[in-house]
């Protein structure tokens, strides 16, 4: 390809991608239009499910509660003072009340509840309110098992405990089933927008992986990580982990981060767009002189780790737990001949999310708490594990180590923009 050709290609190929990205200003109101469907739509049916009918969320401007967070109109980078927001489900009328005892509305979805000239004081407004909608339960953002469910802090808490009354302080549960319902569950409205976040992180990771980017000899991990970073920046995107890129050589001992030929290359890069967030690893190979394609090898050790990840997803079962699915998955694995690790999470909302945890790196036995959580449909796995080989000419063990964006809809697991099935070969030659 002559050069100009080449260049003009590069350059319609970082198009595509900033393309994607839409403005500020659409991506909020993209942000708007998910969250009334999901305070519409979804919420109530979520209230049903777990028999709570009053949910109140107590935050305050920059400690705000993680749930607090995904409620937020994309206007408000912050909440608002002390904010409460209070979501009672009717079973007179069967609808769903949405109320925020602040000052302001939150959006257009969530008027506001507070007569500030009749109660000056926001707790007895809330009382006040809880009063009138008597509620069977109040459930109440505390959790042991979940962070992202535990986000009331203990001087509201003691607060709100000094005003209700005693037969209101009875009412009070946890609302963590209903917490991590609403935080890992996907709507279908969502999954429109899903497949776009992991095509710009899978478009960059290729970017990112290629000579364009690279210079052998010369172009260090560090280097790599700050272009990935710094490409986002560009993009008008961010992230919510700062990738890392890694070496492995078939002589270990030279370990220093400049990338040569014959390098086995990693990276973990996600990206935070709309809300959600992407988590992947991929593998790439630079060809040695006279190498057209990866060493046979590499690539069939790559093709086992492939197999690692259907033994995992075709262990997903609805209402099993994510220790269930990682001990039927390490045996499957084990039998197989695969040496493994697995360590994979929800993702939404948050990158390491809410839901059923199946394992972690250094947890293969199992996660007490999280990892009980049992599995539900539409649900997103950031599937991340590593399997372990012995290769002719390498000095110790190979670990591929990989991690895609899929969803389970309550029968079966898909990727949500497929996943890497052979490693990305880079050439110099």
């Amino acid at each position: 390809m002559k050069r100009s050709v080449l260049i003009l290609f590069l350059f319609c190929v970082t198009c595509k991608v900033d393309a994607q990205v839409k403005s500020v200003r659409e991506q909020a109101a993209i942000v708007n239009e998910l969250l009334a469907d999901r305070f519409n739509n979804l919420l109530p049916s979520l209230m049903t499910k777990q028999a709570i009918d009053c949910w109140v969320l107590i935050t305050r401007e920059y400690n705000e509660d993680p749930i607090v967070k995904t409620m937020l109109p994309a206007e408000w980078l912050s909440a608002r003072r002390r904010t409460v927001l209070v979501f009672y489900n009717n079973p007179n009328t069967g609808k769903l009340e949405k109320y925020a005892v602040a000052r302001y509305p939150v959006g257009k979805e969530i008027k506001a509840a507070w007569d500030t000239e009749k109660f000056p004081d926001q707790w007895k407004a809330l009382v006040d309110l809880l009063t009138r909608i008597n509620p069977t339960k109040i459930a109440l953002n505390t959790s042991a098992d979940f962070a992202h469910a535990d986000g009331l802090e203990h001087t509201a808490y003691l607060e709100l405990m000094q005003y209700l009354s005693k037969e209101q302080q009875a009412k009070i549960i946890s609302a963590q089933p209903l917490a991590v319902a609403w935080l890992e569950t996907r709507t279908a409205m969502e999954m429109n927008y899903f497949p776009t976040l992991l095509q710009i992180t899978h478009d960059i990771i290729k970017e990112g992986f290629s000579n364009k980017v690279i210079k052998v000899n010369k172009t260090t991990t560090t280097d790599l990580e700050w272009w990935f970073r710094q490409k986002l920046s560009d993009m008008g995107l961010s992230t919510w982990f700062h990738p890392s890129v890694e070496i492995q050589r078939r002589n270990s001992n030279n370990m220093e981060e400049t990338i040569r030929k014959g390098d086995f290359l990693h990276v973990d890069f996600g990206i935070s767009y709309l809300r959600l967030n992407s988590d992947v690893q991929e593998q790439a190979y630079v060809l040695l002189p006279g190498e057209t394609t990866v060493p046979t090898d590499l690539a069939a050790a790559f093709e086992k780790t492939n197999q690692l990840q259907d033994i995992l997803t075709n262990s997903f079962g609805l209402g099993k737990s994510g220790n269930e699915i990682l001990a039927q998955a390490l045996t499957t694995a084990k039998a197989n001949g695969i040496q493994p690790s697995i360590y994979t999470h929800p993702i939404g909302f948050h990158g390491h999310a809410a839901g059923p945890t199946i394992g972690m790196w250094d947890m293969q036995n199992g996660v007490p708490g999280s990892g009980d959580y049992t599995m539900n449909p539409n649900t997103c796995y950031s599937i991340e594990l590593n399997a372990t080989h012995s290769l002719k000419d390498w000095d110790k063990p190979v670990r591929v180590a990989l991690e895609q964006n899929g969803i389970y809809d309550g029968k079966k697991f898909s990727y949500i923009d497929k996943r890497q099935t052979s490693i990305i070969p880079i050439s110099f030659n």
